[in-house]
């Protein structure tokens, strides 16, 4: 492994143990040539996925840059940082499983708007904004009027209940 401070490649482990929902290996490792230390996660990958984006550029699939959307998403949302990795994870699983080595951008995007209108109204608001290019407020209006239904039908529309984050309650 690479050391992200000196750049040599004579890095150690010094400690390795699961994360909590044993998803992931964490890594402690530190550079001789430097003493940096810096952690790693070595996790569980089906296959290399690839993202068809809409220009038609081909490029990697980055969980990272999965990840990095959807804490934007949740900025200050009260939503604990173990179920936005149970989520970020579960969608990865979800497309590495679909059997497709190359899948659309438009494809990803789907799949965090509804596990998002799952966990938390907000976050799924502030995700399809920027995700469905809103240009005007009617457009937000669209959007709260498909999730208004939602609410009414569980009888909770004016309760505070219905302002909590939601488990996504995503397949494993």
């Amino acid at each position: 492994m690479r050391c992200p401070y000196c750049g040599s490649l004579d890095t150690q482990v010094k400690d390795s143990r699961p994360t909590e929902d044993s998803a992931a290996i964490r890594r402690r490792r530190i550079c001789p040539d430097c003493g940096g230390r810096f952690t790693t996660f070595e996790r569980v990958q089906l296959r290399e996925l690839t993202v068809l984006k809409r220009s038609g550029r081909r490029v990697p699939f980055d969980r990272d840059k999965l990840a990095r959307s959807i804490e934007v998403a949740l900025r200050k949302r009260p939503v604990e940082p173990e179920r936005v990795e149970r989520l970020v994870s579960g969608l990865v699983r979800r497309l590495e499983s679909m059997g497709e080595s190359e899948i659309t951008s438009e494809m990803i995007g789907e799949r965090v708007m509804e596990s998002l209108k799952q966990l938390d109204d907000v976050a799924y608001v502030r995700f399809a904004s920027v995700y469905r290019n809103f240009r005007e407020a009617k457009d937000f209006e669209t959007l709260l009027g498909e999730l208004e239904p939602r609410l009414v039908e569980g009888g909770a529309s004016d309760d505070v209940a219905a302002r909590r984050p939601r488990d996504p309650g995503l397949d494993d």
